[in-house]
């Protein structure tokens, strides 16, 4: 009589490890932890700055008497909207800025693993970088505007007029390159 070998279901299985298990989609979501939170505080601190102004300042507040002295001849509170991109480029474009920040966040996630978020320091990057975005994004929907109310004067010398989600885009941006030069400097093995 001929044997033949056991089939599929009389084969012994192998344990399935971690690494070899597909994986579940809260662990894919988990593993952007890092710039799922600091974007969402990142969202979340801008948007509650900008309510809180809008509540103790008329629209539009420059100059005195609206505006709030903090430190005297250094730091204001004023309430301010920007049409225009940082420093008001593109002044009158908010439409168009808008659909640029909608389809930035569609590209960060469509070009996620390309990117490299699933490193520590880009996800940081990131996480400010797309809180800001969404934050400034959320403005421009609502109010066709981003509320801008950090003033600060250097002497004669009048910085632009920021927010919090504009510090998050400029910091994420810096810890970006920061960490994209100091990998280029190191030796490859």
């Amino acid at each position: 009589m001929t044997s033949f070998p056991p089939g599929p279901s009389a084969m012994p299985s192998a344990p399935v490890s971690a690494a070899t298990r597909p994986r579940t989609r809260l662990e894919r979501i988990l593993a952007y932890r890092w710039l799922l939170s600091l974007g969402a505080g990142v969202f979340l601190l801008d948007q509650v700055t900008k309510a809180w102004i809008r509540a103790r300042l008329a629209y539009p507040t420059y100059g005195p008497p609206g505006e709030v002295a903090v430190i005297e001849d250094f730091f204001n509170l004023v309430n301010v909207g920007n049409t225009g991109a940082a420093w008001s480029l593109f002044s009158g474009r908010s439409g168009s800025l808008a659909l640029l920040a909608a389809a930035t966040l569609v590209a960060i996630y469509a070009w996620r693993r390309q990117l490299g978020l699933r490193l520590l320091p880009v996800q940081i990057s990131f996480g400010l970088l797309c809180g800001g975005i969404a934050g400034n994004l959320l403005d421009r929907l609502l109010r066709g505007h981003v509320v801008d109310f950090l003033d600060f004067h250097f002497g004669s010398y009048v910085f632009p007029t920021f927010n919090v989600a504009d510090s998050g885009i400029c910091v994420g941006v810096a810890i970006y390159l920061l960490n994209s030069l100091r990998q280029s400097e190191e030796p490859s093995q």
